[in-house]
């Protein structure tokens, strides 16, 4: 039954939820609402087991309180009899059936006159004795036994040992098989990512391959353009771009390796990284540099790396502006940390998404991989032990990110 229901229910979920937010549905947001429709049918069966159990629980004490006012029949009519007449078999054997309820016989004045099924420890204590009938008193109305000399005595009880485990038996349950998930979630989720290490690995270092052939043959092109043409401003220019390739192959083999990290001028990087940028974007993108771009500060960096980062902000910040607006990078420093503030006047993000454009393939764009932000964070936190958030952001107006870094 649950194999054919689930799929239907979450299926149903989805479309729904697809219905009520007119947002772009792609791949990992459609992971996010089949884990939110999971959780809640997790929930939905926990709930269930917790009524089910809890209404078994409820018959049960129902008989047990069945069972203990037979009991206290019986001793009325055990009162009634004469000393010198044969106890009835049977009323003894209803005497002597009950051995799981735990019971305490008091008189009219609440003084214990016998007991049942109690622990050795607490019958043999007076203290103990009356706090376990102040504990029945609470958990249930007594039973009240008429005697013929118009006193009354009072038949106290509570649950049995299975009834408890009964009631309780269902969290229990529950918690187990939550910690088992939690943990099963926690190897998978760091296989998956030693998985995901793999492959950005492999991909870094068959992309730094794929490039090393190209480059070489536009090196050695180079050298023979220098022989045999006197241009030497168009070679200038093919002499940045291919630069700019082994810039980008050297990238790509520090994805695939542990990057060293050397102390760099933060300024410079990140007024290197603007200035190439500024060279190939439109004349109607604004760079504010909010830091003194010709002082110093020296923290580990991966230039290389750490130039890309700024690099894929930046575009990021472009496509959210169209192609029109400001881009706003400041620098401020609080002890042994430093904050990186990149600011746009973009479209903006909203504030369900702020954690999932960092993960692989989230992207808003009709072409793309969706691996722009991811990339930033891996260089950030796992090469630089930083980290990268989106601090602020408010739709039509902008979105700003802030990279934690160590002195």
């Amino acid at each position: 039954m649950f194999p054919v229901i689930i799929p239907d229910f979450v299926g149903f979920f989805i479309k729904i939820f697809a219905k009520t937010y007119p947002v772009k549905m792609n791949i990992y947001s459609k992971k996010q609402i089949l884990k939110l429709g999971l959780f809640i049918i997790a929930i939905l069966i926990g709930v269930g087991i917790i009524y089910y159990s809890g209404n078994l629980a409820s018959k049960i004490a129902e008989q047990e309180r069945g069972r203990i006012e037979i009991w206290a029949k019986s001793m009325i009519e055990l009162s009634e009899i004469d000393l010198d007449i044969l106890i009835s078999p049977t009323l003894y054997k209803i005497m002597e059936d009950n051995k799981t309820i735990p019971v305490i016989l008091t008189d009219d004045s609440l003084n214990i006159i016998s007991h049942r099924n109690l622990n050795e420890r607490i019958v043999g204590d007076s203290v103990l004795l009356h706090k376990e009938l102040e504990k029945m008193e609470k958990q249930h109305d007594p039973i009240i036994i008429e005697l013929a000399s118009e006193h009354k005595n009072y038949v106290f009880y509570k649950d049995s040992a299975l009834l408890t485990n009964l009631i309780y038996y269902p969290f229990i349950q529950i918690f187990v098989v939550t910690f088992f998930i939690i943990i099963s979630y926690w190897a998978f989720s760091s296989s998956r990512k030693a998985e995901e290490n793999q492959l950005w690995a492999g991909m870094s270092k068959e992309t730094a391959h794929q490039l090393a052939t190209p480059i070489s043959s536009l090196v050695a092109w180079i050298e023979l353009l220098k022989i045999k043409e006197n241009d030497t401003k168009l070679i200038e220019e093919v002499q940045k771009d291919v630069k700019r390739l082994e810039t980008i192959t050297e990238r790509f083999s520090g994805i695939g390796s542990t990057p060293v990290l050397v102390k760099n001028n933060l300024y410079k990087v990140l007024a290197s990284a603007v200035s190439y940028l500024q060279s190939r974007t439109s004349r109607k993108i604004e760079y504010i540099l909010n830091f003194n771009k010709s002082g110093e500060l020296f923290i580990p960096l991966n230039e290389s790396l750490f130039e890309w980062v700024i690099e894929n902000m930046c575009k990021n910040a472009i496509d959210a502006m169209q192609g029109k607006g400001k881009i706003i990078i400041s620098v401020t420093e609080k002890k042994d940390r430093i904050f990186i503030d990149i600011q746009d006047t973009g479209k903006g993000i909203p504030k369900s998404n702020y954690k999932t454009i960092f993960k692989p393939g989230y992207t808003t764009k009709k072409r793309g991989w969706g691996l722009g932000l991811s990339l930033v964070k891996r260089i950030t936190e796992t090469y630089h032990s930083g980290k990268i958030f989106v601090k602020t952001s408010d739709i039509n107006k902008g979105t700003t990110f802030r990279i934690h870094l160590k002195r």
